[in-house]
């Protein structure tokens, strides 16, 4: 049915429209701006590094890595976090890990670079303990191992740069740095309300029925 067609660019659009507006609160990009390994900054995708794990030694690479995690949670408890926060229950939030995995043991390897995300930085958790007690936010296929050494050290430092931004400069050898990172739910995640979607869609089929007329 010809007279039809011109629907199928303006029902395409809405689709696109739909899908953007339930997009998540994402890393957006990233730099290394200093250290000894000359890496560069990677978003990973899951799975990853064909394993799909992280924490031991799975990477021994010169690049900061940064993956998103779960997204848009409902705390159901407050999160406590090392740098930040805490976040009290009922907030949502986005969960994002950034870590440094060298190959390099003598002398240690050394990175700093920044993380850019999309939506506000609540806080950062760096400690083994609130790390192992975040994991619930991972809520992904990753296998995280080596629990106990995950975290930074002494002389190891990442902190809020920018509103969005992060600053990651770490010393590291085996099994590497890692930290969580916690923004808050994303604008561009919110999903449409049902009736906006109930009066777009009615206009769509009035769109219909009037070209059925004319036709």
């Amino acid at each position: 049915m010809p007279r039809f067609t011109a629907l199928k660019p303006l029902a395409a659009g809405l689709c696109m429209a739909f899908a953007a507006l339930s997009a998540s609160a994402t890393i957006v990009s990233g730099a290394v701006t200093g250290g000894n390994t000359g890496g560069i900054f990677v978003k990973l995708s899951i799975p990853i590094n064909g394993s799909n794990s992280v924490g031991n030694d799975d990477f021994n690479s010169p690049n900061l890595y940064g993956f998103d995690e779960s997204q848009n949670i409902l705390l159901a408890a407050t999160l406590n976090m090392d740098i930040g926060g805490p976040v009290a229950a009922g907030t949502q939030v986005a969960s994002h890990y950034v870590f440094f995995d060298p190959a390099t043991t003598n002398p240690a390897g050394h990175i700093i670079g920044t993380v850019d995300f999309d939506s506000d930085i609540l806080g950062i958790i760096t400690s083994t303990g609130l790390l192992l007690a975040s994991d619930i936010l991972a809520n992904t296929s990753v296998h995280y191992q080596n629990p106990a050494q995950r975290g930074l050290e002494a002389g190891d430092s990442v902190t809020i740069s920018n509103t969005r931004q992060i600053k990651f400069d770490t010393f590291a050898t085996s099994p590497g740095d890692y930290v969580r990172v916690i923004t808050a739910f994303s604008p561009g995640a919110t999903v449409p309300e049902p009736a906006s979607i109930a009066l777009t869609l009615a206009a769509l089929a009035g769109v219909a029925a009037a070209r059925r007329r004319r036709g």
